[in-house]
């Protein structure tokens, strides 16, 4: 896997080995020595643009369980405060020497920029950029579901053939909601995208979703298999979306009367961080059927899987290579221009 940007462009095939690599790292997480040696020598670089929490200490953490040497790097302090390039930050890391770029940025497609730019040789993995995709989250939300639905040791080898998925909130700022949206389907999902007119994505319609606006209708009609409630981003919204939040709430919080409703399978998510009483009740997020912690947990093994395809093996396999990416020379390594 040359580089891992999206979750539009996986198969159901590449997608299956990723999760299976995630069953193998999770099974390494309960020995007495959780460290495997499998980067040893590589230098993996966070690359953050955006505050984030869960998603750097996850890869951070994920990056240091395979022995590499892991740097972070903050825009904030750095700089890029004082108005360098995401060229000019790139030439810098390859010329460090990092291996891999894990790269979370505010613009749609910087890091796919990153991947074909020929700025820099390492591996480009995408944690989240603007509103566009966010693939290892996906990945984690499949990796639980599958867990979660057939059992840990049932799902090896296992895609979501049938499992429908309701998907609720603010879809039009939700990079997570993209990304499971072409993932969850590659696996055969049925997913339902579920919030007033106003934050529906434009051209949701044509994308392979149902659309609803009521949640209490997605309940009643999709039967899901999982509940997936989103976080209100009100950093990205510059207009009222909805008329306040306890409109909100009532008409697409998962509240304790919509929780006690639910099917006895149906298992309940989020990305988080969550906005109690807004997307989610307490109720619904500490109950037994929420996985809100098992997502952030099961973050480590599948970020481990990514970054070990990534890294561990030859890069640059032409069934790997992005279009139009420059080839590498057979006798020196060195990219050359594609004919």
């Amino acid at each position: 896997m040359r580089h891992l940007l999206d979750t539009r462009t996986l198969t159901r095939e590449a997608a299956v080995r990723i999760l299976d690599t995630a069953e193998e790292m999770a099974d390494t997480q309960h020995r007495e020595v959780r460290k495997l040696p499998a980067l040893r020598g590589k230098t993996v670089v966070n690359l953050f643009y955006e505050d984030s929490t869960r998603t750097r200490i996850s890869f951070e953490a994920a990056a240091k369980r395979l022995s590499a040497d892991v740097i972070n790097f903050s825009a904030k302090g750095s700089s890029v405060s004082k108005g360098e390039s995401l060229k000019d930050t790139a030439q810098t890391l390859q010329a460090i020497g990092a291996d891999g770029v894990v790269i979370r940025h505010p613009a749609s497609g910087a890091p796919d920029r990153l991947a074909r730019s020929g700025w820099i040789d390492a591996g480009v993995l995408n944690a989240g950029d603007g509103t566009h995709e966010h693939p290892t989250q996906a990945l984690l939300d499949a990796f639980t579901m599958r867990r979660r639905i057939f059992g840990a040791q049932a799902s090896r080898g296992r895609d979501l053939d049938g499992v429908s998925v309701v998907i609720v909130g603010d879809l039009a700022h939700s990079r997570v909601a993209r990304s499971n949206l072409w993932l969850l389907t590659a696996l055969g999902a049925r997913v339902a995208f579920v919030g007033p007119e106003t934050l529906q994505p434009y051209g949701a319609r044509e994308w392979p979703a149902t659309v609803r606006h009521s949640l209490d209708e997605a309940l009643r009609e999709d039967a899901p298999d999982v509940v997936m409630l989103l976080r209100i981003q009100s950093e990205r919204m510059h207009a009222a979306y909805f008329p306040n939040e306890r409109e909100y709430a009532r008409n697409w919080g998962l509240d304790d009367a919509r929780l006690a409703a639910l099917p006895e399978r149906t298992i309940i998510m989020h990305p988080g961080p969550m906005n109690r009483g807004l997307e989610i009740s307490s109720a619904a997020a500490d109950s037994e059927r929420s996985t809100v912690l098992e997502q952030v947990a099961n973050g480590v093994s599948v970020r481990m899987a990514a970054l070990y395809l990534l890294l561990s093996g030859e890069r640059g396999d032409p069934r790997d290579r992005l279009p139009g990416e420059a080839q590498p020379s057979r006798s020196t390594g060195k990219r050359t221009e594609q004919a």
